[in-house]
């Protein structure tokens, strides 16, 4: 399955620097597709951080930038200017993720690749994303989480929503970086799979088991979502057992 590394926060020095350490601590570990923030700081310091950040990811079709819904429609337009000529993978969550309205003035005049829905929780939410956000099929991704969602019932029936408005299943990159989506994203046959190698830990990322490769990943042949193979999170495991 395809998989991306999650990541790319603000960090209060050195932050270029250590963003791009960061990222080559995730290529040396098999991935070949990144994601980092935008939005907390000033557009021409985030363009900066865009460009330092290619300097070690090379392909900016490689690179997503997420602002995890902090834009209002002109700012979230003003960045959509300032980074369409680089042909990034993809420009997520720019704004509240029910104002609708953003996501479809955004989508008439930015060329390339959205992405929103980690923070949509329903069916009814997916429905009125497909019919009022200006979502493209065959361009725009949606980030429903399996784990944030009503169940994986609820979670199925999305799937479905996005299936019946033209859109493909493989369209869905949920958010997550866990072991937990990592199996329902195979189980469903899915777009893709984020990690988090580097944060969010004992959660965040896979078990060693977990073959990272050419920018894929194997789940393990380990029962269930494989949680007890986590070195990190082991430990709490068994602490809830004894």
């Amino acid at each position: 399955m395809p998989v991306y590394a999650a990541g790319g926060y603000y960090y209060p020095e050195d932050s270029q620097g250590r963003l791009q350490d960061e990222l080559k601590q995730y290529r040396d570990a098999g991935y070949t597709r990144f994601k980092m923030k935008i939005g907390g700081a000033a557009l021409s310091e985030d363009i900066s951080r865009i460009d330092a950040a290619l300097q070690i990811v090379g392909n900016a079709a490689d690179l997503a930038v997420d602002a995890n819904g902090r834009f209002d429609i002109p700012t979230a337009l003003e960045y959509g200017r300032a980074m369409r000529d680089y042909g990034l993978r993809w420009y997520e969550e720019p704004g509240d993720p029910l104002d609708y309205d953003l996501m479809r003035a955004l989508a008439e005049e930015y060329p390339h690749a959205l992405a929103t829905g980690e923070n949509l929780f329903s069916v009814r939410d997916v429905v009125n994303l497909v019919r009022f956000g200006g979502m493209r099929a065959g361009r725009d991704l949606f980030q429903m989480d399996p784990g944030l969602s009503y169940g994986i019932g609820e979670f199925a029936r999305m799937i479905g929503v996005m299936e019946q408005a033209g859109f493909s299943r493989e369209a869905l990159h949920p958010h997550g970086g866990h072991m937990i989506a990592l199996h329902i994203v195979v189980g469903l046959g899915l777009g893709g799979s984020e990690a988090y190698p580097g944060v969010f830990s004992p959660f965040g990322g896979y078990t060693p088991s977990c073959a990272i490769s050419g920018g894929m990943v194997a789940p393990s042949s380990a029962p269930g979502f494989g949680l007890e193979e986590k070195p990190d999170l082991a430990p709490h495991i068994k602490s809830l057992l004894a």
